[in-house]
C-alpha cells in the first residue's frame, strides 16, 4: 500500500493511541514488523506546543520513515497551522483525528464529535491539505452512533477534499471500545472511494487479520490495543500473510529481552522518574491475561528507580524460565 510517495510494507500500521504510541513504542513496533506507526495525537492549540509533553510527541530523531503525526482539534485554520508545525518538526504524513471517542476530546468538538458536522469535516480536511505538501490522512469511526453510521458520506467528503488515505475503526463513537467491531461499513467505504482504506478494530491475531481483510477488502490493517504488551503481533501477522503459517509464541526469554529493551528505552526517553512511572503500564500489559499477572504486577510496581525496575523485571522472568511456570507469554488469541 502507498500513502502518497510512501510505501507501507508490510501493510500493517500501529494505531495512534494517547499515552501509548510514544517514540519508544513506535520504534519497538516498527522493529517487530509494523510497516508504519502514527504518533499519539498532538493538539492544534499552539499554546501547548512548547510543553515538555508536546516536545516528546514531536521527537522523531532516528525514527524510520515514513514519520506520521496525528493532529486533533476542531478549527480548520488551527489544524492547518498544527499540520505545518508538525511538518516543520519532521512529519512526512499528517493524520487528522476524527476517531477518538473520549469524552474530554468530544466535548471540545474534536475527535469523533466532528462526524456530526459533515460540512465542518470538509472545511477541516480542505484546510489541512492546502496547508502542507505532505500527504494528509484521516482516521474516523463508522459514525456518531448506531443510528447514524455516516462513514461512507464522510469518506467521500474527505476524498473530495484531498486525503491520501482513510483509516476506519469499525465502531461508532457511542460504542467507545465496547462490543464487537463491525466491518460492513468499512467494506462499503472501500467500495465508495478510490484512496487506500485501512481497517481498524479488533485485529487481535493473524487469523483475525486475514478475516478482516477478507471482509473489508481493505488495503491495510491498523492494530491498536492488541499491540499493548504484545508488539510482536505485527511480525506474527506479517509472517502469516507471507507463508500461511503461524509463528510459535515467543519464549519467556524472548519476551523478557523485548520487555527490558522497551523499559530501558522509556527510562532514556523520559528520564528516570517519568520513565519508571510510564513503564509500569507496559509491564502490566506484557503479562495481561496470564496467571502470573497479579504477582508480576505486585513485584514490578514496587520499583522506584530505573535500576530496580530493570532488575526486578529481569529476575522475575528468569525465575519463570527456570521454574517453567509457563511455556510462553502472549500467545496469539
Amino acid at each position: 500500500m502507498r500513502i502518497g510517495p510512501h510505501s507501507i510494507d508490510p501493510p500493517l500500521i500501529l494505531a495512534p493511541m494517547a499515552g501509548v504510541t510514544d517514540k519508544p513504542f513506535r520504534l519497538l513496533c516498527k522493529r517487530l514488523g509494523a510497516g508504519y506507526a502514527v504518533s499519539e495525537m498532538t493538539t492544534a492549540d499552539p499554546r501547548l506546543w512548547r510543553t515538555r509533553k508536546s516536545a516528546h510527541r514531536l521527537d522523531h530523531d532516528g525514527e524510520p520513515a515514513p514519520i506520521g503525526v496525528q493532529i486533533a482539534g476542531a478549527d480548520p485554520q488551527a489544524l492547518a497551522a498544527a499540520a505545518q508545525h508538525a511538518v516543520e518538526h519532521g512529519a512526512q504524513i499528517v493524520d487528522i483525528n476524527m476517531g477518538c471517542p473520549a469524552k474530554k476530546v468530544c466535548s471540545a468538538w474534536a475527535g469523533s464529535a466532528l462526524l456530526k458536522d459533515e460540512p465542518l469535516v470538509a472545511r477541516i480536511v480542505g484546510a489541512v491539505v492546502s496547508a502542507v505538501s505532505v500527504p494528509v490522512t484521516l482516521k474516523i469511526r463508522t459514525g456518531w452512533d448506531r443510528d447514524n453510521r455516516n462513514g461512507v458520506r464522510i469518506a467521500r467528503i474527505a476524498e473530495d477534499a484531498g486525503v491520501a488515505a482513510l483509516a476506519v475503526h469499525g465502531r461508532t463513537r457511542d460504542m467507545l471500545y465496547t462490543g464487537e467491531a463491525e466491518y460492513e461499513t468499512i467494506a462499503a467505504i472501500k467500495q465508495a472511494v478510490r484512496v487506500p482504506v485501512i481497517a481498524n478494530g479488533d485485529v487481535t491475531s493473524p487469523q483475525k487479520a486475514r478475516a478482516v481483510l477478507a471482509a473489508t477488502g481493505a488495503d491495510a490493517l491498523m492494530i491498536g490495543r492488541a499491540a499493548q504488551g504484545r508488539p510482536w503481533i505485527f511480525r506474527e501477522v506479517a509472517h502469516f500473510f507471507a507463508t500461511g503459517e503461524l509463528l510459535p509464541p515467543p519464549s519467556i526469554a524472548a519476551v523478557r529481552d523485548t520487555l527490558l529493551e522497551h523499559v530501558r528505552s522509556l527510562h532514556e526517553f523520559y528520564g528516570e522518574t517519568a520513565g519508571v512511572r510510564i513503564a509500569r503500564k507496559h509491564l502490566c500489559w506484557y503479562a495481561k491475561d496470564r496467571p502470573e499477572n497479579g504477582a508480576f504486577r505486585a513485584i514490578v510496581n514496587r520499583a522506584e528507580t530505573a535500576e530496580e525496575q530493570v532488575r526486578l523485571t529481569r529476575d522475575y522472568f528468569e525465575a519463570l524460565e527456570v521454574e517453567a511456570v509457563a511455556p510462553a507469554f502472549g500467545a496469539a488469541a
